[in-house]
């Protein structure tokens, strides 16, 4: 039964004593002590860092696109996620567009060093997260054209980049204007290797630029970051990178025979 009255008793929890004020809203306790606000706010701001910086290291990072050796595909100054962790469930597929380390392939000597001025590396890390630094000197994006097995050739008498005796229609994705290519190469990827080049051909020091070099342009795939998958900065080009169809025309697997298979080039 309960007691409606105006004057019925207050009633104390268990063991006596008032009930403790309750504590102002919108301050974070911890363990009973109070946090001051600007602490809080420290400490909101350290953790959404940590958030992407993990977001960054494992999963998805932002890259500024810095020269037109993509274009029109990418532009110069277009930030374009990259997916780090795609290629760990599906092997990389020609048409993928893919940012890799070029050190080994496209830079020969041992890796650049990183910047040993903290305030520097702050600064840099802190841009990379947002993709407002240029990507580092080692890095490079452009599109596969060849995977391991692939017998890539330039050109049949249509002018048109061959892989494994199947043409390339490229016209979806290069450059206006540009031929698929005006230097001849006829080349077979190493297994777990990559035969990479630009879409503005005339523009891109890609696969072709370093077949003289050791490796022979190709890029290992233990080397390759993620792949791009979708332009978000400036807003009136936000649209998702898709491989173009003509790689999907079948007879571009090579037979198994392939495989194994040394690199050449003439």
């Amino acid at each position: 039964m309960t007691d409606d009255s105006d004057d019925a008793p207050a009633r104390t929890p268990t063991g006596g004593g008032a009930h403790a004020a309750d504590p102002p809203r919108g301050r974070l306790y911890f363990r009973g002590l109070s946090v001051p606000g600007w602490l809080e706010f420290l400490l909101l701001i350290l953790g959404a860092f940590l958030v992407a910086f993990l977001i960054k290291t494992f999963l998805v990072q932002a890259f500024y696109i810095p020269s037109g050796s993509m274009e029109d595909t990418l532009q110069v100054g277009d930030r374009v996620l990259v997916n780090k962790v795609v290629f760990d469930l599906r092997p990389i597929e020609r048409g993928d567009v893919i940012v890799f380390d070029g050190t080994g392939s496209f830079i020969q000597g041992p890796p650049v060093e990183p910047d040993s001025n903290v305030f520097g590396w702050v600064a840099r890390s802190l841009g990379e997260l947002v993709g407002l630094a240029p990507p580092g000197d080692r890095d490079y994006i452009k599109r596969v054209i060849g995977v391991g097995g692939d017998r890539v050739t330039c050109c049949n008498d249509a002018g048109q980049i061959t892989v494994n005796d199947v043409a390339l229609d490229e016209v979806d994705y290069l450059f206006p204007g540009n031929p698929p290519s005006k230097q001849n190469f006829d080349v077979i990827v190493p297994p777990d290797k990559l035969w990479v080049m630009g879409d503005h051909r005339s523009a891109s020091a890609d696969s072709r630029a370093h077949l003289g070099d050791p490796g022979g342009g190709m890029v290992p795939v233990n080397r390759v970051i993620g792949r791009a998958f979708a332009i978000v900065w400036p807003l009136g080009r936000a649209q998702f990178i898709e491989i173009p169809a003509t790689f999907d025309q079948p007879g571009l697997t090579p037979a198994p025979s392939a495989l194994g298979e040394p690199w050449l080039a003439r």
